[in-house]
């Protein structure tokens, strides 16, 4: 069964630090681009970072570009990110997504996890 499950969101105050975690399971994991989307109230899902799957490679909206970074380790199938200097506007649904495609558009991609909320206060 493929499963993806984001964990580790919460309540921060705004300048804190979170990091989320994504295990992935049922899927040849190394052979997918890893994303994290998120979903403010009232907004739609925005890809918000990638990581490819064995290369390396990443990728970071300009909204996160600097704050927070993407990791994966392939032998555990565990995706991070690790959100820092976080602001008001981080406040989201935090979803990881896998995708065979190098992609920013949700519709490619093959595998959804579960949201974790994240909150940061001001």
């Amino acid at each position: 069964e493929v499963q993806l499950q984001a964990s580790g969101g919460g309540l921060v105050q705004a300048g804190g630090s979170l990091r989320l975690s994504c295990a992935a399971s049922g899927f040849d994991f190394a052979k997918y681009a890893i994303a994290w989307f998120r979903q403010a109230p009232g907004k739609g899902r925005e890809a918000i970072s990638l990581a490819s799957g064995s290369n390396g490679n990443t990728y970071y909206d300009d909204s996160v570009k600097g704050r927070f970074t993407i990791s994966r380790d392939n032998a555990k199938n565990m995706v991070y990110l690790q959100m820092n200097s976080l602001k008001p506007e981080d406040t989201a649904v935090y979803y990881c997504a896998a995708s065979r495609l190098w992609t920013v558009d949700g519709s490619n991609y093959d595998h959804w996890g579960r949201g974790t909320q994240v909150t940061v206060s001001s």
